[in-house]
């Protein structure tokens, strides 16, 4: 059986640990601050493709302010198991709603009836967002990172005398449209639910520790071409501004996107953020597990099928306070024309700050995490007074 996580850049203070029968699973934590009974508890919640070890820099400091830090390798990933690792998996339970129950499940393990915060990150993000918006009596603030939250999807309103629209109506997909730019295009959420996506990366010319460097790094602010800004709509030609790690070349996989960006040997020793012997981590757990659970993910919202069960919720909003945080080099901000603003105006209705942070990409609690510290506590103390 495998044993939770020691590694020599782990910092001392945190500490790994499973925790049984959490809705089918053994869950890998790792936990700052739990020298103490009573503190109040964040839930820190990552996303692809990484682990709860993501949230390594910035534990110990929000532990120091008083909190019992929690970041568990979630459903899919790392040292957790009781998932499958197939394709062919049921995909239900990698959906929304049972990852949520993952999380509510941990908290009352953990003995908390709630906890001050949930904080997501990438993927974790979404689900950060539903754990609030489902169970604000638990989640009772929330942090959002790198992947704004436009809100529950809504259900057609006011169509019961409009006029009855052709099947053959629709047209071309958005799929079709960007397969006929030149150089022609695919979106990677769509390359992610593919079968063979898992063994592209798995699998790699470059190997896994060398395509995980160039994937980081081309998602970083090193990478000096990431200068996101607004998409006009959720068009082909919108969509292609996007950089390939995002809206991809159609014959290319993943690690061919990423490969002509790994960064010199020097631009890795300089890379403080990620030195070689943490992205170590990273590629010795992958390397290990595969990346089909968190694809998995990615299937779950591309497939559909579990697209009316999150219509129930047509129209809530999240209303305790909530804060936005990410990167000013981070295109996962406006990969998706309007969330960033809908997040502000319709899903939140009390988002107290949302932060662009200055020399950060997509890794922004990894590339920024004193800034992305001091940002989480001020709106910890705020959301308290709230």
């Amino acid at each position: 059986m495998i044993e939770p996580l020691s590694t020599p850049t782990l910092p001392r203070g945190i500490r790994a640990r499973f925790v049984d029968n959490i809705n089918g699973l053994r869950v890998h934590v790792l936990e700052a601050g739990f020298e103490e009974q009573g503190r109040p508890c964040l839930l820190l919640l990552h996303g692809f493709p990484e682990l709860a070890y993501s949230w390594r820099k910035v534990m110990l400091p929000l532990a120091a302010a008083g909190y019992h830090v929690v970041a568990p390798d979630q459903r899919g990933y790392g040292r957790t198991t009781g998932w499958d690792d197939t394709y062919d998996t049921d995909l239900a339970s990698f959906r929304a709603l049972n990852v949520v129950r993952d999380a509510l499940g941990l908290v009352a393990a953990l003995g908390y009836r709630s906890v001050a915060a949930v904080v997501g990150h990438d993927f974790g993000s979404p689900i950060a967002a539903w754990c609030a918006l489902l169970r604000p009596d638990v989640f009772r603030s929330v942090a959002l990172m790198s992947a704004p939250f436009a809100g529950p999807p809504s259900i057609p309103f006011d169509t019961a005398d409009a006029p009855k629209q052709s099947a053959s109506a629709s047209g071309p997909s958005i799929h079709d449209d960007l397969a006929a730019l030149r150089p022609p295009r695919k979106h990677y959420h769509w390359y992610y639910s593919t079968r063979p996506a898992n063994a592209d990366m798995r699998d790699c010319a470059q190997g896994i520790h060398a395509f995980l460097r160039a994937y980081y790094h081309h998602k970083s602010a090193d990478w000096k071409r990431n200068t996101p800004h607004t998409l006009a709509s959720w068009s082909a030609v919108e969509l292609a501004k996007l950089p390939t790690y995002y809206v991809m070349e159609l014959d290319k996989d993943m690690a061919e996107t990423v490969a002509p960006h790994m960064p010199s040997p020097a631009e890795i020793a300089a890379c403080t953020w990620l030195p070689e012997p943490e992205l170590a981590v990273y590629s010795a757990e992958y390397a290990r597990t595969g990346f089909q659970g968190g694809l998995n993910w990615y299937r779950t919202r591309t497939a559909g099928r579990y697209d009316a069960e999150l219509e129930v919720f047509s129209g809530r909003t999240i209303d305790q306070p909530s804060c936005f945080i990410s990167g000013t080099s981070d295109w996962g901000v406006f990969q998706a024309p309007g969330a960033f603003e809908r997040m502000q105006t319709k899903a939140c209705t009390r988002m107290l700050a949302c932060h662009l942070v200055d020399g950060a990409g997509h890794w922004v609690q990894q590339e920024q995490p004193e800034a992305v510290c001091r940002l989480l506590l001020d709106f910890l103390r705020k959301a308290a007074q709230a």
